[in-house]
């Protein structure tokens, strides 16, 4: 079954990461993007949620004997925001890129929640001022 979930960049730090990559580690990380846009259920090995955090997850991508993590998250179903990506060099997950992509992905919420604020701010005195134009004729 197939998907059609659209993929975005949040901030500077995955794109940045994205281009100091060589070409084969990047042909495999848009391999893995290609199966997130997709692939209807996406295989465990190449996406999984992030434990400990909300709404958090990180897409695997592995070249040769080089494992990568870039985290992400939903919004309003099938959108996938992409913050912060690094090389997996040891078991455990660094804390640090951990509290990035949480940061970013409140950050990304909350850029969301006030231009959705001015938008309803803008409607609103956009309405007013028809009201107010009809009622002075």
């Amino acid at each position: 079954m197939t998907s059609d979930r659209k993929i975005i960049f949040y901030g500077k730090h995955f794109a940045e990461f994205y281009v100091e990559q060589t070409i084969v580690v990047q042909e495999k990380i848009e391999f893995v993007l290609k199966i997130i846009r997709t692939v209807d259920k996406i295989p465990k090995k190449y996406f999984e949620h992030l434990s400990g955090t909300k709404g958090l997850f990180e897409i695997q991508v592995e070249s040769e004997s080089n494992i990568f993590r870039i985290f992400c998250c939903f919004d309003e179903g099938n959108l996938v925001i992409l913050f912060n990506a690094f090389q997996k060099k040891s078991q455990k997950t660094p804390t640090q890129e951990i509290k990035l992509a949480e940061k970013l992905q409140k950050e990304y919420f909350n850029q969301k929640l006030e231009k959705q604020k001015a938008v309803e701010i803008l409607l609103k005195n956009q309405k007013q001022n028809t009201s107010d134009k009809k009622s002075k004729r």
